[in-house]
């Protein structure tokens, strides 16, 4: 753990932000198993809306055998809840949707200025690195914003563009490079300050690495994070309160 994040206050970080944090995916009654976790998400606004990444949504839903987005809540042990779930908006250049989930509201995280975060800063990430091999428990790792770089890298041959690498260099927009370790399972999680539980990004572990990383022949270790103050324009869309 860096050592400018004292012990005591990623602890109750951590405490503050697992309940908020959930499971994103489909659920189908006639399949085994029924629960397909694909990544990520967290409560924000009024605690019946969700953020995850826009890759995490599949394209198409089997509703003919009523198959549905679902949202999955961890209880004690290896039990759990499921809610249903639909998007209500979405940022696709940015790889960001918002959902709206059925039930009671969960404890929404609180979104602070991803502007004001520097290289060298402490974040922390909770989420499902490996889905839910391990069963439905957020995990949390630690680390730094080891750079602030653009989303796409220029391509050294145009057999390496497509229209979503196009899109990226025509709008760029910067992304936090992270030390912290990560996986797939991690698209979604909220990216937050330890010592207040602040909301700063939303981790991605495929959209982004598909434009800086494409190039290489083996991937990297490397995590990315998309800043989190663009979460407020998609709850403008929704008519929600940032």
């Amino acid at each position: 753990m860096p050592l400018s994040v004292a012990a005591s206050e990623l602890a109750d970080a951590i405490a503050r932000v697992k309940p908020s944090v959930v499971g994103v995916g489909t659920f189908q009654p006639t399949r085994s198993p029924r629960a397909n976790l694909m990544g990520t998400g967290f409560a924000v606004a009024d605690g019946r809306h969700v953020i995850t990444n826009d890759h995490v949504i599949p394209l198409t839903i089997d509703t003919a055998n009523r198959e549905h987005l679902a949202v999955f809540i961890p209880g004690s042990g290896d039990s759990g809840e499921m809610r249903r779930a639909e998007r209500v908006a979405s940022d696709p250049l940015r790889d960001l949707v918002l959902l709206r989930i059925e039930g009671a509201p969960l404890p929404a995280l609180r979104l602070g200025n991803s502007d004001r975060l520097r290289e060298g800063e402490t974040v922390a990430l909770t989420g499902f690195p490996i889905g839910a091999m391990l069963g439905l428990v957020p995990a949390t790792h630690v680390g730094i914003v080891s750079a602030i770089t653009p989303v796409a890298m220029p391509m050294h041959s145009t057999q390496q563009l497509d229209p979503r690498v196009i899109r990226r260099l025509r709008d760029p927009y910067v992304v936090f490079q992270l030390d912290a370790s990560a996986y797939p399972g991690n698209s979604g999680s909220p990216l937050y300050r330890p010592a207040t539980g602040e909301v700063v990004g939303v981790l991605n572990m495929v959209f982004v690495k598909e434009g800086r990383e494409r190039a290489l022949d083996r991937p990297s270790g490397i995590s990315y994070a998309i800043p989190g103050n663009y979460i407020r324009d998609l709850l403008r869309q929704a008519d929600l309160t940032p």
